[in-house]
């Protein structure tokens, strides 16, 4: 193949609409030595069957600004390459025939105006308009998004092809990649063979993109990355033309697992139904290629039963096709964006869970930013591959997963809703201490997590709602323990990072905020941050001995902090090793967590001995352990750090004492609800890698009399040129409605944001929550001046604001 080149900057593995879009991003961005290896021809595996989709509105405003971007450009590619694309705005409605769906639909209506989408809540009789040939009489609300649209989705990837080709892109079809080359932590090239066989060669380059779809577990494994992706077979039936039928929006109606795209005169009704099939588990058949699989209608069949109900002239069409495609889903439903974190060249686009053809222009668009300038565009958490876990490449926990990830698509998204399949991987030392005692457990990054527990006689099970859910009265319970009188909960499952060597202490000043040279024992809470102080990663550090750091991360985030400071190491001579699994964490926090304590050790845990923010080694029943006085719940409180062995011991031992105590078990639902009583910051909704450090209202934890750490500069511009931004704390003034996250801030009137986090604050007694507000050229108190409200599925409520935590302000329990 002589128009392949022996070396490439990049290349991409894989010919589907994502990989084309990264490489039409990338030419576009001036890189002309681009190479796209397709292992039979563009769009063959998921691409050409997809039903093209195209909406604007996702779970978060990053997400919905790629897809919005999609959109636009899709409505563009065909006036550069002159394929048509068949992109078309005919809008979107999505119906509820419950009164959950109802509120969600409602909350996400929401949602979407704080995202600048143009959305309406409309009538039965608006919808029946709109979609003449609907049954509505069981509708109970329905919203409509008339920027929405659908198009081609083998031509699109087919424009963005040749948009890269057009400036300069090489896109070759029938050419395997069939093997990576790998020196370290690099992929130095590619070795290829033609799709007869005849020719082959090998193609140096300095980076890859693993844009391989559902084969990308696959290329994953060849590159030495973890790409957790599984196929689902996913079903669909196309009718005979319908006499009449003109365009129509495209529908949507979860409750029945059903969507409905007009197209030609004919009507293609899809399924997301609650149990998958997953396929594949033992490999891709190499030979796939515009491949089907088997009919299977029974599977289908209640679908197009309720759907004939809906639409009753499906009844009298006849069926043209009856289509069953697969697409790879991931286990958490968020498709796979970014640099591998096991190699330095290594980048993925992949997994991306039926909503591939509204993302690909988005996702395309914002890898190319990301690889052309080094660093994120902004906050891209949500689809960052270092989310994922090692162990989540495991092809029987996906298979599991896969199962259920599907049809979460279109379950109801209610708030803690927990996934229920491929449960059970990762427990922590008191996982059956705590089950004993009435846990109902949640799964964060695979660790099994006690969310609440249940009280005797309580079926220890989620019942989920938008409303006040049933564990609502335990929460409040367990906060009102940790407020008056003292809780325990287990904190096993954050990330622990240990950092050691020569240069431990000039590494940590280089790569956090804070200041790093403190005595032995000394903890540190402070941020990683990026060259626009932006906040890549909140922890805690603690000084364990002068060569010596314990880096505590979020349990979600702990791989990717861990890859952050492997990236950023340079020549400092530390070794940097994940110990998460080395120690159980026990919090006990509350007024009375001194006396807990002084009763099952005799070391001393007073004001001189342990003031906040310092940590010693204690003897605890007849153990030992390690107590770091910190808390992230507003409290007098020590986390306790013990090795895996002892853990059993000193839960028993603390359990048991804390009985005369009344001292009550509590669960992360707990914490949250205290932490945003305090206003203490959630990473990866709070606080991002977009969100300046000193907008975040963390200014304290950032040092900047050090010479030189990571955002020193940026943090020093901010502080010249004044805030754009405040981080505010929200109250409602009425203490019945509930908030999550994503809710508009109304700022006298006008929608100035929304929330980046919600929960109820049971002791100030109504729903908190933090959000950004613009405040460039003002001061702080010209900010608090105006009124506030918060809308809550379209309803304006009043709200107090305030920059200082509306708990404990000058945090006088927290030093008790």
């Amino acid at each position: 193949m002589a128009d392949l080149p022996n070396k490439a900057r990049v290349v991409i593995i894989g010919g589907g609409v994502i990989g084309c879009s990264v490489a039409y991003h990338l030419t576009k961005k001036g890189w002309n030595d681009v190479v796209l290896l397709e292992r039979k021809q563009l769009t063959s595996g998921t691409t050409w069957h997809a039903a093209g989709l195209i909406a604007q509105l996702r779970a978060t405003a990053n997400m919905t600004k790629l897809a919005k971007y999609s959109q636009e450009l899709y409505g563009e590619l065909e006036a550069e390459t002159g394929v048509a694309t068949g992109f078309k705005r005919n809008g979107s409605i999505t119906v509820a025939l419950t009164e959950e769906r109802k509120e969600e639909i409602y909350r996400q209506a929401a949602m979407a105006r704080a995202f600048g989408v143009e959305v309406h809540e409309i009538s039965n009789e608006r919808v029946a308009e709109l979609y003449p040939h609907l049954n509505v009489e069981d509708v109970k609300g329905a919203v409509h998004l008339p920027l929405d649209g659908q198009g081609d989705p083998a031509n699109i990837a087919l424009a963005l092809a040749k948009g890269a080709r057009q400036r300069g892109g090489i896109v070759k079809e029938r050419t395997k990649v069939t093997n990576i080359v790998r020196d370290g932590r690099k992929v130095t090239g590619v070795d290829w063979v033609s799709d007869d066989g005849s020719e082959s060669g090998h193609i140096e380059c300095d980076m890859i993109v693993n844009c391989a779809g559902m084969w990308g577990h696959e290329v994953g494994r060849m590159s030495n990355t973890n790409v957790p992706l599984h196929a689902c077979e996913h079903f669909y039936i196309v009718t005979e033309s319908i006499d009449g039928l003109t365009q129509l929006p495209v529908l949507r109606v979860p409750d029945e697992c059903a969507y409905y795209k007009e197209d030609a005169g004919k009507i293609l009704l899809g399924a997301f139904e609650p149990n998958a099939k997953p396929w594949a588990m033992k490999g891709i058949p190499d030979t796939f290629e515009f491949d089907q699989l088997p009919e299977d209608f029974d599977h289908f069949e209640p679908i197009l039963e309720a759907a004939c109900e809906r639409m009753p002239m499906l009844a009298e069409a006849g069926i043209h096709t009856f289509f069953n495609g697969p697409e790879s889903f991931t286990p958490d439903d968020a498709y796979h964006l970014g640099l591998a974190p096991e190699m330095d060249n290594v980048w993925v686009a992949a997994g991306f869970n039926s909503i591939g053809i509204q993302s690909a222009g988005g996702a395309g668009h914002a890898l190319a930013e990301w690889m052309d300038s080094g660093e994120k565009p902004f906050d891209l958490g949500d689809v960052d591959i270092s989310r994922m876990q090692p162990f989540q490449g495991n092809k029987q926990y996906l298979f599991e997963r896969s199962k259920e990830t599907l049809g979460l698509l279109y379950a109801d998204h209610f708030p803690f809703r927990q996934k229920a399949t491929a449960r059970g991987v990762r427990r922590t030392p008191f996982h059956h201490h705590l089950k004993e005692n009435g846990a109902v457990f949640g799964e964060l990054a695979g660790w099994e997590r006690a969310n609440w527990f249940a009280r005797e006689g309580q079926t220890p099970e989620y019942e989920y709602s938008w409303k006040r859910q049933n564990f609502f009265d335990n929460v409040a319970e367990e906060h009102n323990a940790i407020r008056t009188n003292v809780g325990m909960y287990d904190m096993s499952s954050f990330g622990k990072i240990r950092v050691e060597g020569p240069d431990a202490c000039a590494f940590m000043n280089y790569i956090g905020g804070g200041q790093y040279d403190v005595p032995v024992g000394k903890i540190v809470y402070t941020q990683f941050l990026n060259s626009r102080a932006g906040i890549e990663a909140d922890v805690t550090v603690t000084r364990l001995s002068e060569t010596a750091y314990l880096v505590v991360t979020p349990a979600a985030t702990r791989l990717a902090d861990e890859t952050w400071m492997r990236r950023n190491q340079g020549n400092f001579n530390v070794v940097i090793t994940d110990v998460t699994a080395g120690e159980g964490v026990l919090a006990v926090m509350g007024p009375n967590a001194r006396k807990l304590l002084q009763m099952v050790s005799p070391n001393d845990f007073s004001n001189e001995v342990n003031p906040f923010g310092t940590a010693q080694e204690i003897e605890l029943g007849m153990g030992l352990a390690r107590v770091h006085r910190v808390t992230y719940v507003g409290e007098l409180g020590w986390e306790i750090y013990v090795s895996s062995d002892m853990a059993g011991h000193a839960f028993e031992v603390l359990h048991e004492a804390g009985q005369d105590l009344g001292l009550k078990l509590c669960g992360m639902h707990m914490m949250d609800t205290c932490r945003i009583e305090k206003g203490f910051r959630h990473f990866g909704h709070d606080i991002t890698a977009e969100d300046h450090v000193l907008e975040a209202g963390l200014g304290f934890a950032v040092k900047t009399d050090k010479p030189d750490f990571i955002g020193r500069d940026a943090v020093l511009r901010k502080k010249e040129e004044g805030l754009k931004n405040r981080l505010l704390q929200f109250k409602l003034t009425d203490a019945e409605p509930l908030l999550y996250h994503n809710e508009p801030v109304i700022r006298d009137g006008e929608i100035v944001g929304y929330l980046c986090s919600g929960s109820y604050g049971h002791h100030l007694g109504a729903a908190v929550g933090l959000g950004y507000v613009p405040c460039e050229g003002e001061t702080a108190a010209e900010v608090l001046a105006s009124t506030y409200e918060i809308d809550v599925m379209g309803t304006r409520v009043k709200a107090e604001a305030s920059l200082k935590p509306m708990y404990d302000p000058k945090s006088e329990r927290v030093k008790a």
